[in-house]
Parts: structure tokens; C-alpha cells; sequence
């Protein structure tokens, strides 16, 4: 079959497109026929070996922790009744992300993280919603306790995690404001948010009472994570699900920024390092069934363009949301 690997950290010029050996279930888990990938941040700090001390790889190393397709073999274990899970099922999972991921042909995922995708949602287009639906709402409830009538502000709301969040969030009936650049305010607004603010560094002006709750998605310097401290209302939290933050000091080398605090006032600072959830996958596929939730894709790509994916991402150049076709469907 057909893979996407890389056999020493770097840039993007690591990555090759080449033949490997089918892989074979273990006891617990699903060979999957790949559908699609999509491109996340995370996949080019992992490339570029960054993120070693936080998740460690063996080499040679297959991105894409999204992943969608057909159940192709099960192993040991993954029992039909049980697991709910046959040969031919369309599934959609997270793959753990120290583990081969989803850039190939074939792949091999535990059977608890595997849900189901009806057939009214596409296929390989649904592989743009694992890790970024996870975070966005692992952020807003499991960390953020969000509830009806709170005030949420997300910052860095224009990309594809905040578009999940502002959407998850106005289905809660929070009262959203958002943070976005001009090109996607109008898009952020159509979601859901409920104001949108230009910058962070405008917030303070244009915020007329302080928030419960901050969800912050962009690549930030530990100084600007503190800034947005003061506009959480005593008692209230900040949560920092930005995947791949920017590096200000030694000790963020490994990518991740912790999330500041502000005891005297109690209010919380909150790291979102996301998880593997089947059943909050589920709740997130049923909300596209009914058009609850809208898949944000840009552009698809074979799977033997994934390395001139990551060079555009890496020059800044990414064109949205990208999900990599492994098997058109």
C-alpha cells in the first residue's frame, strides 16, 4: 500500500510518499481502508520533532491522527455485537497521536475509538472534523464548563476550531463574541457569534461586561494568554486550546503555553491537550446529520500531495481546512 512517512524530524521535506507493508489488526483493534485524512497544526509540530518530550514518535512515523474510511479487518477481540462494528462499516475516529496516523492507504485504529458515519455525511469530508470538534468541545464544556446564558469570548475564532466552537457554543445558548481577522468575521458571524471583535487587544473597549468563560484557539506568546486574564469575571476561567502556540521563552520549546491563572480573583487557567472520545464524536457526526453543525473543508488533495501540504503550511500559505483523499469514495 501507499503511505505518507517521515523517517527523521524536520521540515516538510522529511516526508515521503512511498510503499509500505499492510499493516495487520492487534487484539483490540480495526484495520481501516483510509477514506481521508485532514491537515492539522499539530502534524507539522510533530514533523519537526518539537513536540517529543510532550508526544513521542518512533520513526519511521505516519501523520494524520484524523481519519475516516471502511472497516476493512478486525482483530482479536473487536467482537461484532459488542463493539457495534463490522467489515464494511463507515467509521471516523482520532487516532492517539503517538501511534501511525491516517496519511495511507490503510490504517490501524483501537475499536473504542471508532464511531459510526451515516451515509447522508460525506465520507472523506467528515475526516475535517475529529481533532478540531473534539477540542472545541472539550474546551467549552469538559474544561470551560459552559452553560446556557454565559458569556464566552473565543479568541482566534476565524479558523476551522473556532468556526466548531462558535458553533457549539451559540447551540448552547451562550452569548458569543469572537475574535477575528476581516477576511473571516463574516463567516464567524454567520455561525452563530453573537459579536466579533477584531483583535484581542480590542476587547477590552468594545466588551461592555467581563466574561465567564475564555476559549483561546490562536497562537499566542505567554504575555498576550495573560492579557486576556482580566476580561474573565471572578471565579471564571480561561482555557488554552491553542494546539500549536507561538514560542516566547525557554520553557515553551515543547509548543505548549500554559494557560495563566489568577488566583486572588479565582480565576482558573485551564490546558485542553485533547483526547480520544468516541461518544462525543458520535454527538458531533449526529449534529452534521441534522445540519447542526456545518463541516468547514477548503480543498482536497490526494494523499501523495500531503508533503507540499505541509510546505505551504509551514510558508503560511494553507489554503483553509485541507482534507487528503487516500481512496476517492
Amino acid at each position: 500500500m501507499k503511505a505518507v512517512r517521515f523517517h527523521d524530524f524536520g521540515g516538510p521535506a522529511v516526508l515521503r510518499y512511498e510503499d509500505v507493508e499492510r499493516p495487520t489488526p492487534g487484539a483490540g483493534q480495526v484495520r481501516i481502508r483510509v477514506a481521508a485524512t485532514s491537515f492539522n497544526g499539530i502534524d507539522a509540530a510533530l514533523r519537526s520533532g518539537r513536540l517529543q518530550g510532550s508526544i513521542p514518535l518512533r520513526l519511521p512515523h505516519t501523520p494524520g491522527p484524523d481519519v475516516t474510511g471502511t472497516v476493512d479487518a478486525l482483530g482479536a477481540g473487536v467482537d461484532g455485537d459488542e463493539n457495534e462494528l463490522a467489515v464494511g462499516d463507515a467509521v471516523i475516529a482520532l487516532l492517539p497521536m503517538d501511534h501511525d496516523g491516517g496519511a495511507a492507504e490503510y490504517a490501524i485504529a483501537p475499536a473504542q475509538a471508532l464511531t459510526g458515519i451515516p451515509r447522508n455525511v460525506p465520507l472523506a469530508d467528515a475526516a475535517a472534523l475529529p481533532l478540531v470538534g473534539l477540542t472545541a468541545w472539550q474546551a467549552l464544556f469538559d474544561h470551560g464548563r459552559l452553560t446556557a446564558g454565559q458569556r464566552v469570548l473565543i479568541n482566534g475564532a476565524g479558523g476551522t476550531l473556532g468556526g466548531y466552537a462558535v458553533q457549539l457554543a451559540e447551540e448552547a445558548r451562550a452569548h458569543v463574541i469572537a475574535t477575528a481577522g476581516p477576511r473571516d468575521a463574516g463567516w464567524v458571524g454567520a455561525v452563530g457569534a453573537d459579536e466579533v471583535i477584531g483583535h484581542a487587544t480590542e476587547a477590552t473597549a468594545a466588551m461592555s461586561e467581563p466574561v465567564d468563560l475564555v476559549v483561546n484557539l490562536a497562537s499566542a506568546t505567554s504575555q498576550q494568554l495573560a492579557a486576556l486574564l482580566p476580561l474573565v469575571r471572578d471565579g471564571g476561567r480561561l482555557v488554552n486550546a491553542a494546539v500549536h502556540t507561538a514560542v516566547d521563552t525557554a520553557a515553551d520549546r515543547e509548543g505548549w503555553m500554559p494557560a495563566p491563572c489568577d488566583e486572588p480573583r479565582g480565576v482558573h487557567g485551564i490546558d485542553v491537550f485533547v483526547r480520544s472520545d468516541a461518544d462525543q464524536l458520535a454527538d458531533l457526526v449526529a449534529r452534521v446529520c441534522t445540519g447542526e453543525l456545518l463541516l468547514d473543508v477548503t480543498h482536497r488533495v490526494a494523499l501523495a500531495d500531503l508533503p507540499a501540504l505541509h510546505s505551504r503550511a509551514d510558508a503560511g500559505t494553507l489554503p483553509g481546512k485541507v482534507v487528503v483523499v487516500a481512496h476517492p469514495t
